[in-house]
């Protein structure tokens, strides 16, 4: 387990947004591992994706888990903290730390639903900051996968001078209409539970878990694939010899995916789930950059390695290409490679030696 160091760090100026508000007295939670050099020329800042958070290599301490991609960040692993100083910051709109909807607003009273909705770049501006409060001028690489890789493409479209490597795994350039369905289905899950209380449910005693628990269900389904949910579950049957004629969890998949849900509500925000959620559906690079792809990386000096895996339907391979496609027209230095991987989108969580690879060959 790689040694951290937990920190938060008070913006000093109101924070701009996209949508034409600015934020006050943004607190920015995050984690370092490994120690800086003397020139700061060696920081690698890790972003995570919807559902994670700055533990991305130490116990999350709600959960007592270890970090979400412990088995990449550590001494002598993909991303070497003998060599690289690793940042991970909890995106502004999460619930662990930095400002969202659960922190106080200037009456002192939760935010909830009066929290500004947020972009994947107002997330990066809040990392930017971070970074100028660090006296870090330009990063050795920016890594993320899922939405981690949004912000990561997001920074180098926006800050371009920030980075010297960008990589982008199982990731996109924009949400896809299928991408937004998904995400409002969890939505309007959260928000039918009645114990939401229009977002007011801060110190009631009663939090929308049933709700939150169904949006993790339905989005857990989209991180998995058809084969892989075959192979670990097919159709058994869970603690039973046959089946109930009743609507308990008759199925081993049907148990898991209660499991997921119900785990879910004890660490997370049900408020910062919509938002967090919003800000990946309003995600357009191009849209951003007057409707042309390319243009937002024009001139870049980044090189970039983009990673997609063969089983992941939720943001398949074409994504990867597409944004390659736009690097390669902007006459940016541009790897990519589709690995092959049973577990779907959450492949680049998981054991994949190929990926171990890529990440420290790219980070060389």
């Amino acid at each position: 387990m790689a040694t951290a160091a937990a920190r938060t760090f008070a913006l000093s100026a109101p924070l701009p947004l996209d949508n034409g508000q600015s934020l006050d007295g943004v607190i920015v939670a995050y984690e370092t591992y490994g120690e800086l050099a003397p020139g700061k020329d060696n920081a690698v800042l890790v972003c995570h994706a919807l559902t994670g958070d700055q533990y991305v290599a130490s116990t999350q301490p709600l959960t007592g888990k270890p970090g979400w991609w412990e088995r990449m960040i550590g001494p002598d692993k993909p991303i070497d903290t003998n060599r690289f100083h690793v940042i991970c910051a909890n995106v502004i709109g999460g619930c662990m730390g930095s400002t969202g909807p659960a922190s106080p607003a200037p009456d002192g009273k939760p935010y909830a639903m009066r929290f500004p909705v947020i972009t994947i770049r107002d997330m990066v501006r809040a990392e930017v900051a971070l970074l100028d409060g660090l006296g870090i001028e330009r990063l050795h690489a920016v890594v993320g996968g899922s939405m981690g890789g949004m912000q990561a493409l997001s920074l180098a479209a926006n800050f371009p001078a920030r980075a010297e490597r960008v990589l982008a795994i199982a990731t996109t350039a924009r949400h896809s209409a299928q991408n937004i369905a998904f995400h409002e289905v969890g939505r309007q899950a959260v928000m039918a539970d009645p114990d939401w209380q229009g977002g007011d449910y801060y110190g009631s005693g009663h939090s929308p878990d049933k709700g939150l628990s169904v949006a993790r269900m339905a989005a857990h389904i989209t991180y998995l694939s058809e084969t892989g949910l075959t192979e670990k579950f097919g159709r058994n049957l869970q603690d039973r010899d046959a089946k109930s004629f009743g609507f308990d969890a008759d199925f081993q998949v049907e148990s898991y995916l209660r499991y997921q849900g119900s785990g879910f509500t004890r660490r997370f925000d049900a408020n910062s789930y919509l938002y967090i959620t919003r800000a990946m559906d309003y995600f357009d690079i191009a849209e951003e950059h007057g409707g042309k792809l390319a243009d937002a990386f024009a001139g870049t000096p980044a090189r970039f390695c983009l990673v997609s895996f063969d089983s992941d339907w939720l943001y398949p391979t074409a994504e990867s290409r597409h944004v390659v496609h736009a690097l390669n027209a902007a006459g940016a230095p541009v790897s990519f490679v589709e690995l092959s991987a049973p577990f779907g989108h959450d492949s680049f969580l998981l054991d994949v030696p190929a990926l171990d690879r890529v990440v420290k060959g790219f980070l060389a």
